[in-house]
């Protein structure tokens, strides 16, 4: 190997590196924000910078009714387009979406798994509205039934070391997305579940859903399934949480979490 091929190696690195911690910070800053319906806006944005692309959009999918939305984009222009872009994209077969539908989980492009994607009508409508030639797909897979998939469009080819930085990043992605998903289904049930709650007691938005989850009787195991985290992480979070509370097991922070009306 030539002295200039491995220093070229070593940028590739260092940026991925770079760009990995970037991720990281903002997976971070999503668990920490009190507005889970803004998150995936910040998601999407960061990763078309870091990843390097043209367009981003998130979507998630009813496998069962074959319906669905997509909760962030990027760049901002992208808000003409997404309306029923999932319903299109369904109702076309994509091939990302078909792939996603499936059950698969790895980053692949739509190259590898359609090689007629240069002579096809979803090609045409990616050049036109999104201005690329080429898409990667990244599944995020979650709960049963539901099919969420980061797609990302390039004007140009996606590189191996593209889907190889794509799979890093993938478990990132999972737990935003999972705590993302039960910080808005717990503030549908208990819409006071906010750290500006009166009787919040400073609990982060990562904190309130540990806390959520916990009223609703699963074991820290539980939690941790539900939020992709590992169960020493939730023991953690609860720790933190009965100290702000001034408590000491889970029976007497429920209740007391109840009766300030910070959970059902």
């Amino acid at each position: 190997m030539t002295t200039r091929t491995q220093q070229g190696m070593a940028r590739t690195q260092q940026l991925q590196t770079r760009d990995y911690e970037r991720m990281l910070d903002l997976a971070v800053a999503v668990l920490e924000s009190d507005d889970p319906e803004s998150s995936w806006q910040l998601i999407t944005a960061q990763l078309l910078e870091t990843v390097g692309c043209d367009s981003v959009t998130f979507s998630v999918v009813d496998v069962a009714r074959l319906t669905g939305k997509v909760e962030g984009w990027a760049p901002p222009r992208l808000a003409a387009f997404v309306g029923d872009l999932v319903q299109r994209r369904v109702t076309q077969r994509h091939p990302l979406v078909s792939y996603t539908l499936s059950g698969e989980s790895e980053p692949v492009t739509v190259g590898e798994i359609y090689a007629g994607w240069r002579h096809t009508q979803w090609y045409s409508e990616a050049r036109r509205d999104f201005g690329i030639t080429q898409q990667m797909g990244l599944p995020l897979p979650g709960a049963p039934g539901t099919a969420r998939l980061v797609l990302m469009g390039r004007d140009g080819r996606f590189r191996p070391q593209d889907v190889a930085f794509a799979a890093r990043l993938q478990p990132l992605l999972i737990g935003a997305a999972n705590h993302i998903q039960e910080l808005r289904r717990l503030r549908t049930a208990a819409p006071d579940l906010t750290t500006t709650h009166p009787s919040g007691h400073g609990l982060t938005p990562r904190e309130l859903t540990v806390l959520g989850l916990l009223a609703e009787g699963l074991t820290a195991a539980g939690i941790a399934r539900r939020l992709t985290i590992s169960p020493h992480t939730v023991n953690r979070h609860l720790e933190k949480i009965y100290r702000k509370l001034g408590t000491n097991n889970r029976v007497s922070t429920v209740l007391l979490a109840q009766q300030v009306g910070i959970v059902p």
